[in-house]
């Protein structure tokens, strides 16, 4: 699993190599040129093709001018132009004298006027102007290259990350390349999984530039990129000697007229993620059609008040509480009085992990005392709305620093949260953080977010804790979401699809076709 990392502890991490790891930062350099080159070889013909270097004058541009040197003596048409001019240091400066050393063709870029027509000569640009390095706003002539090679280039992959982002908070400094691909360096850098600067990457490869492990270790860094790997230590093997108790029980509290299809959602999902026994727990005026849909699922009706659950349901949940291993409560159930005293009673009384979804966290988001009196393990599933509600902080704030509120309001209630949206973050409550890089944007329609939930749901049913079963949820409801994207197109499916493509999911990340 490869961590995500700000630019200060990537300086660390560098920097650890060198004094720690005796590796020097020349030898950093040639082998993330090495990396970017062969990700190139992966779909040109570097023998036929024309490549245009763009540097600036730091350590990005050293990297460039090394890629050049591989390129040029593969037999690639290769020029480099320098957009910062020509006073290289340490590094950056061998691997310039040695490109002029090769007659490698080398002009500075001193105006933008007709660079667009030879942009447009190349069959590849590689960005190596700013890298991780820049704060501010991107100005002078790198503004001017920058634009016109968005405006003309036909392949641009991009070192480290694309010039113009900010690679700790995903900012767009004025300007940024629009990469194919970004070669980026032993882990991801923050900025380029957070938006808008995460639209601009194209496809983001982690390469292996020979830093050692326990180098990258030493920086405790806490923001992990869930992975398959990841997700499949996590999951229990079945094993041949066991029975339903051992897989799970789970109490789904769930739906109210008009929103039966959450509470199923819901169960169906927990069951496709291998929870051993459901109770779906609704009120009187859906059970009927629930306990028609949902065939292994056992439903408990519950008093009704309008057509929600009412409140005195609660003390009939009481013994339920006490007999299963994790309790989801909030698909569906709706905004009522009745419906919040229900949830409030649950959070009160249960001593299993409790997922808080949906309008159960709206309910808790009207009366956040009621998290002072629980005393069992808590997973939130909000969208950026709910999670105003709960913190009381503008949607606007939320998505533009989702990394820091989703750790304060961990560490402040001792909760795990998991953030939905294009990337969802996690935070366990020991503040170990989780970036999901799965799914696609056909996966926003309404019943996507009740799959989520279930599936975390069983997996916590499942023994696994409520951090970890968040992480991985994600993981595999976006896996499911992106094998429903290649059969059916984006705009096409549905929270269904994604539903009954768990299985798929699951097979994928559990490689049981091997």
């Amino acid at each position: 699993m490869y961590k995500a990392c700000y630019a200060a502890e990537m300086r660390a991490i560098d920097a650890a190599a060198s004094e720690t790891g005796f590796i020097p930062g020349m030898v950093l350099m040639e082998n993330a040129a090495i990396a970017c080159v062969n990700e190139l070889k992966t779909t040109f013909d570097l023998r036929s093709c024309s490549v245009a270097v763009f540097c600036g004058k730091g350590n990005n541009g050293g990297d460039g001018l090394a890629i050049a040197r591989h390129l040029y003596n593969l037999g690639a048409e290769v020029s480099v132009f320098l957009v910062s001019g020509n006073s290289f240091k340490g590094d950056a400066k061998i691997n310039y004298d040695i490109a002029v050393g090769m007659d490698i063709p080398i002009e500075t870029v001193t105006e933008p006027e007709g660079m667009e027509y030879l942009i447009r000569s190349f069959d590849i640009v590689i960005d190596a102007i700013l890298g991780t390095g820049i704060s501010g706003t991107v100005r002078g002539m790198a503004y001017d290259v920058i634009t016109l090679i968005n405006e003309n280039a036909g392949y641009v992959l991009s070192v480290d990350v694309p010039s113009g982002i900010n690679s700790d908070s995903g900012e767009i400094c004025g300007v940024c390349i629009n990469a194919d691909t970004t070669v980026t360096f032993a882990a991801y850098k923050l900025g380029m999984l957070m938006y808008p600067g995460a639209d601009c990457t194209g496809r983001i490869v982690v390469a292996d530039i020979s830093i050692p492990d326990y180098i990258i270790e030493m920086q405790n860094i806490d923001i992990n990129v869930t992975s398959s790997g990841f997700v499949r230590s996590l999951i229990p093997e079945r094993r041949a000697h066991t029975q339903k108790s051992d897989y799970g029980k789970l109490l789904i509290i769930a739906g109210s007229r008009g929103m039966s299809g959450a509470a199923y959602m819901a169960a169906q999902a927990a069951l496709k993620s291998g929870a051993g026994l459901i109770t779906l727990a609704c009120c009187e005026t859906v059970n009927a059609a629930l306990e028609a849909k949902t065939t292994e699922v056992m439903t408990l009706p519950l008093p009704d008040n309008e057509g929600h659950i009412a409140a005195e349901a609660a003390e009939l949940l009481r013994a339920r509480l006490s007999s299963v291993d994790a309790v989801l409560v909030g698909p569906g159930l709706g905004r009522s009085a009745d419906a919040a005293e229900v949830v409030r009673y649950v959070l009160r009384h249960s001593r299993v992990p409790v997922v808080v979804d949906a309008d159960a966290i709206n309910a808790v988001a009207r009366d956040r005392s009621i998290l002072s009196e629980c005393a069992c393990d808590l997973l939130f599933t909000p969208h950026a709305m709910e999670m105003s509600r709960l913190t009381e902080l503008d949607v606007s704030f939320i998505e533009e620093n989702r990394v820091r509120v989703s750790r304060e309001f961990a560490e402040e209630y001792g909760a795990a949260l998991l953030l939905k949206g294009h990337h969802t973050i996690v935070t366990a409550p020991e503040l170990t953080q989780y970036i999901n890089i799965t799914g696609n944007a056909g996966m926003a329609s309404g019943g996507s977010g009740d799959v989520l939930a279930g599936i975390a749901a069983a997996l916590i049913a499942r023994g696994i804790s409520c951090g970890e079963a968040a992480a991985a949820a994600a993981y595999i409801h976006g896996t499911a979401g992106d094998i429903a994207a290649a059969e059916y197109g984006q705009e096409s499916m549905s929270a269904t699809d994604i539903l009954a493509r768990l299985p798929d999911s699951f097979k994928q990340i559990l490689q049981l076709d091997k």
